[in-house]
């Protein structure tokens, strides 16, 4: 997982398993956060599209999660103002094909998490070099 700025810069990377839901990922990523800048909102995808996760990050760190409504919910949350800002999600793909970059990242010879976590760090510093 990882969290951009408005550039499409890291501001925080996390791996985890395949198995457990973006959803419950989404606060230990944010602990995670390798830069002192304040984040004011989120925007995910439609699987972030969750009433706990919102209110939880809303009274605990004062971030407003934007993301679409999922097809089968009946109360629509979202409002289309809110929702033009998600049409600047795709910076964080560009963050993940600039960490595509880095041979070592898209084959993942290591073994260990923490050593492969380490890498992505160095990818992310890498990124934030090139950029100041």
């Amino acid at each position: 997982m990882a969290i951009t700025d408005a550039l499409g810069l890291p501001i925080a990377i996390g791996i985890a398993s395949a198995s457990p839901h973006e959803v419950t990922l989404v606060e230990e990523t944010l602990d995670n956060g390798f830069l002192a800048d304040a984040i004011h909102r989120l925007i995910g995808d439609k699987a972030y599209d969750s009433d706990a996760l919102d209110d939880r990050l809303l009274e605990e760190r004062g971030i407003e999660l934007i993301s679409p409504n999922r097809g089968n919910r009946r109360i629509q949350t979202q409002d289309g103002r809110s929702l033009r800002r998600y049409k600047r999600r795709w910076k964080v793909e560009r963050l993940f094909a600039w960490l595509h970059n880095f041979r070592r990242l898209v084959i993942r010879y290591e073994r260990h998490a923490e050593n492969f976590l380490g890498f992505v760090h160095l990818g992310c510093i890498v990124i934030l070099f090139r950029h100041f």
